[in-house]
């Protein structure tokens, strides 16, 4: 593997401002080596190991570094992990989202960023299929599958929606966003504001690298450090009337039969499962990063009474590894379970518009409790474990230089993206009530 940093660049994309990162080129070699494609759920999963045993080298290093993920991006590209859900008719693997969301896992137990970041363009790049007509859902896959762009996201519900204004045959995109994931290293960044004052919600995907997207830079957060979700500021970005996805360009209406339907609403639970997937691999990657060391380097304590020559054959550290081995399978059980539903309802309401339609109301908010369900279990422990292991690795295991550290913080900061409490909530409503939950930027 390469080990050299590379040179340091800017980041293009709208921007003055020097950005450090790693040149792509340092994983060069595996252009070639990944050249062609997996063919089935189990060798796609395999070139998610083998990415995932790449980044794991130096995981711990590139958290304290912090630099710009442009170089870990090229990686995913050339493992054609972006692609793993495209139609193979445009060089995709078609595989459906219960893999992707396996391969995300996979990807996060390395590196939760890196994880984070596959994850959200799976989303993104899907998003045509979801809330764009039959041609704009055929044009995007096209696009997106055959150049390997990875996708970045401007689309944060907390925020003020961005302004939509008419201009002509373009739209004119205005606004302010404190999160993005992934913009500036990406090659086009999905847009979603309010039109023209309306109420009414469009989603367009702009080319990233241009003067009105302006990155500010500014994630500093304690963890998912590589991730690039800082703030990002829109600035008269234009976009054809045509690129409006799920709009009738003539008319300039939402076309409802694209739009008002259960359907259009799966983006939501798709993106709760994402996260659930990159938890849950952080977790796992957790546990196996301290048990490797709690075998090398923990001591056992000496001041017991009952006192043992190795850290391993101590009672209380058997049971806790025990405990999360056995907390964490159930995890794995109910998040795969919960995969197999999405994959379920896209393979059975993919395609026409007819076809769209047929999905109830009842039935995606069943799907919604399948994913809150996975969404709690996998908060809960990923928290759990993260924070337990240094119970069970000794103090020393607290060390920069160990690394230990990046599996929490990162599972920390993103399990506070929507309060896991509401989720709880939901559930119980769904328990006692029979309710399905209201569709929500959240739900």
């Amino acid at each position: 593997m390469a080990t050299t940093n590379g040179t340091n660049g800017s980041t293009a994309h709208g921007n003055a401002k020097d950005v450090e990162y790693r040149h792509p080129s340092v994983y060069s070699e595996y252009e070639q080596k990944w050249s062609k494609l997996p063919q089935d759920e189990v060798a796609w999963l395999q070139r998610a190991q083998d990415v995932a045993d790449v980044l794991a080298v130096d995981a711990a290093v590139r958290d304290q570094e912090n630099k710009s993920p442009r170089a870990e991006i090229a990686l995913l590209k050339h493992a054609g992990l972006l692609k793993i859900l495209g139609p193979k008719k445009y060089g995709g693997g078609e595989q459906p989202w219960g893999v992707g969301y396996k391969a995300i896992r996979k990807v996060a137990e390395a590196d939760g960023s890196i994880g984070m970041l596959l994850g959200y363009h799976l989303l993104w790049s899907t998003t045509a299929n979801v809330v764009g007509n039959e041609e704009q859902a055929e044009r995007y896959q096209k696009l997106i599958v055959e150049n390997n762009y990875f996708i970045g996201g401007a689309v944060n519900p907390r925020d003020n929606d961005l302004k939509i204004t008419p201009e002509g045959d373009k739209l004119v995109f205005n606004g302010f966003k404190h999160f993005n994931t992934g913009g500036v290293i990406s090659d086009l960044t999905v847009l979603e504001g309010d039109f023209n004052g309306t109420g009414d919600h469009i989603f367009a995907f702009v080319p990233t690298d241009q003067p009105g997207i302006q990155f500010g830079h500014d994630w500093k957060n304690i963890g998912l450090r590589l991730t690039e979700s800082g703030s990002v500021k829109i600035n008269d970005v234009t976009v054809p009337w045509t690129d409006a996805l799920g709009w009738d360009a003539e008319q300039k209406k939402p076309d409802p039969k694209v739009l008002q339907n259960s359907f259009a609403a799966l983006l939501l639970p798709t993106i709760q499962l994402v996260f659930s997937n990159f938890y849950l691999g952080i977790a796992l990657g957790a546990q196996q990063f301290a048990s490797k060391y709690t075998v090398k380097g923990t001591r056992a304590w000496p001041f017991g009474g009952d006192n043992k020559e190795r850290a391993t054959d101590e009672f209380y550290i058997l049971e806790r590894y025990g405990n999360f081995h056995a907390h964490l399978r159930a995890a794995v059980a109910l998040t795969d379970s919960a995969g197999e539903q999405v994959s379920n309802i896209y393979a059975a309401y993919s395609g026409s518009l007819e076809t769209r339609a047929k999905l109830t109301a009842r039935e995606r908010g069943e799907l919604a409790e399948w994913v809150a369900s996975a969404k709690v279990v996998t908060t809960d422990t990923g928290l759990r474990v993260t924070a337990g292991v240094f119970e069970v690795t000794g103090s020393k295991a607290t060390s920069l230089r160990v690394g230990l550290d990046r599996f929490w913080r990162d599972i920390r900061t993103h399990t506070l993206h929507d309060p896991v409490a509401y989720k709880n909530r939901e559930l119980g409503r769904f328990e006692l009530l029979d309710e399905i939950p209201e569709v929500t930027w959240y739900t």
